[in-house]
């Protein structure tokens, strides 16, 4: 007989083995989906061309991010980690997928900028005693957070607390709803036990898993025309949000 639930972090990965493994996109299981999706450089894929997302672009041209330490998180094949280090950032960036991160560290090598890959899942790597330990000035996700089972926004919510510097930003960028991804209710991605591609998201959903942060700025990705050196697509929020500076003890 298992009894075996002692922690929330036993409760999580319960929850984990309740989808099946080709719906599994954040786990280690994962890998071998995602680097079949990376083997072909050749597709037509947006998010394939090494390009930085417009919103991170406009973020830094507007000094709204300032360079410092950072964090990009399913960083695939590297083009805002590369775009941060290009910047002045010293970048940490870490995706599950083998495939991805060696096509990563070969743009880094022919740009001649250092970024630390990691391949693994983000919610082991980051942490005070962990690869990983921050604090980060800046952490960019751009299409990890939809990928994510309902319950692991708990994680997220944790690795945020963690590892983002008082005053530092966190940046976003998700399915949006009526526009890509599923709008199905939490409870109905456990009793299909897949994705479904990935969860859409609204602004005020966002506003309200992200509560503890002030929010900066969001909006829809601008549509970048395909000879842009910019990556844009509008079927995704950005958001960018800043951990407010704790008060001084008394």
């Amino acid at each position: 007989m298992d009894r075996d639930i002692r922690t929330v972090e036993d409760a999580l990965r319960l929850l984990d083995d309740l989808f099946a493994p080709d719906a599994d996109r954040w786990t280690a299981d994962a890998a071998p989906w995602w680097d079949g999706f990376y083997a072909d450089r050749s597709r037509p894929v947006p998010f394939f061309e090494p390009k930085p997302d417009e919103n991170l672009v406009s973020y830094l041209d507007r000094g709204l991010v300032t360079a410092g330490r950072a964090l990009d998180l399913g960083c695939g094949p590297g083009r805002n980690a590369l775009h941060l280090a290009s910047s002045g950032f010293e970048v940490d960036a870490v995706d599950l997928s083998p495939t991805a991160i060696a096509w990563a560290e070969g743009r880094a090598r022919d740009l001649g900028v250092d970024v630390r890959f990691r391949r693994g899942d983000v919610f082991d790597l980051v942490g005070a005693d962990r690869a990983l330990t921050g604090p980060y000035d800046l952490i960019y996700d751009s299409g990890c957070f939809h990928h994510l089972p309902p319950h692991r926004r708990i994680s997220y919510l944790g690795l945020l607390d963690r590892a983002l510097a008082p005053g530092g930003h966190f940046a976003l960028t998700c399915f949006a709803a009526g526009a890509m991804g599923s709008e199905l209710p939490d409870r109905d991605f456990y009793r299909d036990a897949r994705l479904h591609g990935g969860l859409a998201y609204t602004p005020e959903a966002l506003r309200r898993i992200f509560s503890d942060l002030t929010e900066i700025e969001l909006r829809r990705m601008r549509d970048e025309p395909p000879e842009c050196p910019r990556m844009g697509e509008p079927f995704l929020w950005t958001a960018l949000f800043r951990r407010d500076r704790l008060p001084a003890a008394s």
